[in-house]
């Protein structure tokens, strides 16, 4: 079958949804990474404005070739690598196809990564990436595009392979896709700085059953001890929801909650507690958003919300809180409203439709919004 994504066609076998059919052992193609792939295809023109020097694209898990085809109609020299014979030969296809160009080989991505120099990689596995991580930040020049699909061990529903796979302990917490992300984010950064490397995340997030990471890489190993000093825990009260971070490589958890004096509190990290994009590349991205993207309006307004988000380390789900609290929810954005009328920032969050961030405790945001509950 053949189908259309982002002004390019190309042929693919049978369609489906990578997130819920599939091993992962054979060539697919999967639309419900369309929205992943229409933010790439603007990630890379935005990032040939910034690093005009980039030009080569490595897609280290061609599959159907899609990320390829997409990379050379951007005007990059694309090399696609995959172990499936009959992905290479899928991927080449479409690559002739499409006529911008670009090669597919029968290799292995790490052995290719550490024999070859690419200006830009993008790892799009099965599940986490972190065995092509290593070779990736090695001798990648400018940027590191990272998906991660196994969001359980991630965000710690499956605590013990989170900590075999991240070198971290993540905490399945009411932040979850927001704990993913940062572990994912901390995951890269120390990897990278074993390399004197500092990869900044200019734009992330975390969509459905994934998280993506783009990580541009400086190569001052000063840069890199900076970032580290970015990582740390977060320590999370189980009955009031009330949490702090800590920027270390040690933990101090505190003894008992600030907040309620519980002793029900989760440690997790290290995590990445930095931002987890820069507004303004968020807006350049955006603005490289075309009308023949089929997810257009969905990457719009997610771009948009990064943009504005604060980086704050974990956000605050507005119906959690409220539940605990006895209330009902008031409008969003009345509620964000009251939060900065109070003297708060207070920002939507990416991660779903009830998500904020703000510079409020737990303690500040319930008193503040107090006179939204009608029975108060």
């Amino acid at each position: 079958m053949h189908v259309s994504e982002g002004g390019v066609e190309i042929e693919v076998p049978d369609a489906r949804d990578g997130a819920s059919a599939g091993t992962g052992d054979d060539v697919f193609y999967n639309p419900t990474q369309e929205l992943n792939r229409d933010i790439t295809a603007a990630v890379l023109r935005a990032f040939r404005e910034r690093e005009p020097r980039a030009e080569s694209y490595l897609d280290a898990m061609a599959a159907s070739g899609i990320r390829g085809v997409r990379a050379a109609a951007e005007g990059y020299d694309v090399t696609c690598a995959d172990l499936d014979t009959d992905a290479v030969e899928l991927a080449q296809s479409n690559l002739d196809r499409a006529g911008n160009g670009g090669e597919a080989v029968h290799r292995n991505a790490n052995a290719l990564m550490y024999d070859s120099v690419f200006d830009v990689v993008d790892l799009d596995p099965f599940g986490t990436p972190m065995p092509f991580a290593d070779p990736a930040f090695a001798n990648t020049r400018d940027l590191v595009c990272v998906t991660a699909t196994d969001t359980a061990p991630l965000c710690g529903a499956h605590q013990k392979s989170g900590i075999r796979k991240y070198g971290c302990l993540p905490q399945n917490t009411d932040y979850h896709p927001e704990m993913g992300l940062r572990t994912l984010l901390g995951a890269m950064v120390r990897t990278a700085a074993r390399y004197d490397k500092a990869a900044v995340p200019i734009l992330s997030h975390a969509t459905r059953h994934y998280a993506r990471a783009y990580l541009e890489l400086d190569e001052r190993a000063t840069k890199a001890d900076e970032l580290l000093e970015s990582t740390g825990f977060v320590y999370h009260c189980e009955d009031c929801l009330h949490r702090e971070a800590e920027h270390s490589l040690i933990a101090h958890p505190p003894e008992a909650c600030a907040n309620c004096d519980s002793t029900r509190i989760l440690e997790a990290g290290p995590i990445w507690l930095g931002p987890v994009s820069e507004p303004a590349f968020a807006e350049a991205v955006r603005d490289e958003v075309t009308e023949d993207f089929g997810t257009a309006k969905r990457a719009r307004k997610l771009l948009d919300t990064l943009a504005v988000e604060l980086d704050t380390p974990t956000h605050f789900d507005q119906h959690r809180l409220c539940k605990l609290w006895g209330r009902s929810a008031s409008k969003m954005e009345t509620f964000l409203e009251t939060l900065r009328d109070a003297g708060y920032d207070a920002t939507p969050a990416h991660y779903h439709g009830t998500a904020f961030k703000t510079d409020a405790t737990v303690a500040e945001i319930r008193e503040a919004t107090a006179a939204l509950d009608p029975e108060s």
